[in-house]
Formats: C-alpha cells, structure tokens, sequence
C-alpha cells in the first residue's frame, strides 16, 4: 500500500450547511451535545447533508507478539489462538455485541504463533504475514517488508467490507502482549516516558506492573535511535497493530468511519496519524479504556471519546458499544422537525 496517498478533504461549506440544519431542530442550541458535533463529523466525512450508515463491519485481527516471552503478560501466549477459535465458534464478547448490533464479523489471523486451523476454516481470513513478531527486546519485532505486508492485509480486508457496501468499518485486535506493543509505540511516537503509558494489560498484579515497565524501559533504550514513524511501528507493532495501521488509512482515503476501540486500537490509529495526519478527521473513538496510558493518548490526539465504561477487554467490545451512538446522530439529523417545519416559535 502507499500511506502518502491522498485522504478527502472535508468541505468547509459542507459543515457551516450541517452545523445550521442541526442548529435548526427543535430543541435548544447545543442541547443534543455530542451527538451534534457527531452528526457534522458523519456529514462530513460522507460528504453530504443526509449521512446513512450501511452494513456496519468489525474486522479483528490476531496476532502473537516476540515480547510475550518475556513475561510482560498475564496470560501465556496460546491464549491468542485460543481467543481466535473462540471468535470463530461465536462465543465472545465480541461475537455478542456484534449479532446485538448487526454488526458483520471477520476474524483475520495476520499472525498468530500456533496454527491450529486450515486455511478453509469458516469464519477465518487465514493471511499470516509470519507466526508472529521477534522479541523485540533483542530486535526490531519486524522487517520492513513484513510492516508493509501486515499494512497492505488491513487496507485489503477494508476494501473488501467496501466493495459489500460498508462505510462504517471498525477495527479489534487478539495478541498476548500487544499492550507492551502499544506502550512502547505510544512512548517514542509521542515523545513520553515509556512508564508513563504501561498498564496492566490483561491483569498484571503490582510485581507484574513493575516487570513489564523495567523490560519496556530497557527496549526503549536499545533503540533509542528508531524515530521514523514506519520505522517505529515496524521496531515496536505487531502484525495486527500495523494491519490496523493500514486499515485506517485506506479507510480514510475511501470517506469510511473508522470507529476505534481502546488502547492497542488508539495506538494503531497514532502510528496512521503519524504518517498521514488526515486520517484523524475519520476517526470516532468509541471509548476511553481502563487501560493506563490511554486516556493520555486520547488527549494526544485531541480525542473524545463518547463513552467511559471503565473497560479494558479489546476485541473490538467497546467500538461495537458505541455504535448506537452513531445511529441516533445519524436519525436526528435526518429525522428530526426543525423549528419551522413543526411551527414551534424560535428563541426569542
């Protein structure tokens, strides 16, 4: 793929027309809060006054991380692949908030470790870029050309959901560790110390905590050198951080919403911005997560998230919960009287 390619513009004019017909509807100005400015942003990025979200679509994509193995997580690294079956056969959380929502579904193995399904599994894009990232706290977790191989698997599976007529395409995630993965892309991509965006992931104890932080701190310093943001996810990202990295992107440049979901999601969503600053413009971030770190990214990135539910689970959960939001910014603006279709008398 080529991340310099051009992301739409949004029309000015086109915002001053959505800003007066959401200012017309018969309520108090403002009073819809942020379901207004989101109805502009919905506008805007389909570039019409009479927005419509068809064939919503999550795409997780799973991957196994070098820096597993030394010990930053909770859980040992089969758990991705385990996870992964388990998204096929429908049972997580996930899956629920998917059929809830009508939400379609596709789980894409970009690199999980242990291959426990024929490329024929229903369900499954079977598409590794390799079984898994190096560990890279000895070297860079990929090469260049696997970077832009993950990268070319997320703008791919996107162009995919388009062609079936998605505009609302949202992004989850399945990898042991990636939230090492994403701290550290967070640290060197915004320039903070490394212990600042270390969490507990998928529930380290204090010990824990303290370990992830020392092994983090020591990766950041072997390579200090590593500034280019490609470069940057390639050293630090995991296979399904850069295809998510690439599905943001070409997102973008086809006017989708890119609904984002917690921290490894606002991590992928920072490398894209990196490259194409633009990309930002498309982003509705669902959520702000109980994961350390990522309220500070969100504030980063001039983020709001529409909801606060204290989650860290990933997948994709807290994007999908969000969606309903879209819906009703979306139904106001379509549906609701003005003023002077309804003849109720303005502001005096």
């Amino acid at each position: 793929m080529n991340p310099s390619m051009h992301i739409p513009p949004f029309d000015e004019a086109l915002r001053a027309r959505l800003q007066a017909a959401v200012d017309s509807k018969t309520k108090p100005l403002g009073a819809l809060g942020r379901l207004e400015s989101l109805a502009v942003q919905i506008g805007l990025i389909q570039n019409t006054e009479t927005p419509a979200l068809t064939r919503p679509a999550m795409v997780v994509f799973a991957a196994d991380h070098g820096i597993a193995h030394a010990g930053v997580s909770a859980y040992p690294q089969a758990v991705t692949a385990q996870m992964v079956l388990n998204f096929i056969a429908g049972g997580a959380a996930v899956n629920v908030f998917c059929r809830q929502h009508g939400f379609a579904l596709e789980v894409v193995n970009a690199g999980v470790a242990a291959p426990l399904w024929a490329a024929d599994t229903p369900g499954l894009i079977d598409a590794p870029v390799g079984p898994g990232t190096r560990n890279f706290a000895e070297q860079p977790a990929m090469t260049a050309e696997e970077r832009d191989r993950a990268m070319a698997l997320g703008a791919q599976r996107v162009a995919h959901h388009a062609a079936l007529g998605t505009n609302v395409i949202a992004l989850g995630e399945m990898g042991i560790a990636n939230t090492a993965s994403a701290a550290c892309l967070m640290a060197r991509l915004c320039d903070v110390p490394v212990a600042q965006c270390v969490g507990r992931g998928t529930g380290l104890d204090d010990a824990g905590v303290a370990h992830k932080r020392t092994v983090l701190e020591a990766v950041m310093a072997k390579h200090a050198d590593v500034r280019d943001p490609l470069d940057v996810l390639a050293c630090f990202g995991g296979f399904e951080v850069a295809a998510m990295t690439g599905a943001v992107i070409e997102a973008a440049q086809r006017r989708m919403i890119v609904l984002v979901d917690g921290f490894i999601a606002t991590a992928a969503v920072l490398a894209a911005a990196r490259v194409v600053p633009d990309v930002l413009r498309y982003c509705v971030f669902a959520h702000v997560s109980d994961e350390r770190g990522h309220r500070a990214l969100l504030e980063v990135l001039d983020a709001r998230p529409l909801l606060s539910l204290s989650l860290r689970l990933g997948e994709g959960s807290g994007a999908v919960l969000a969606y309903p939001l879209l819906v009703s910014a979306v139904a106001f603006l379509r549906e609701m009287a003005t003023f002077a279709s309804a003849g109720v008398s303005e502001r005096a």
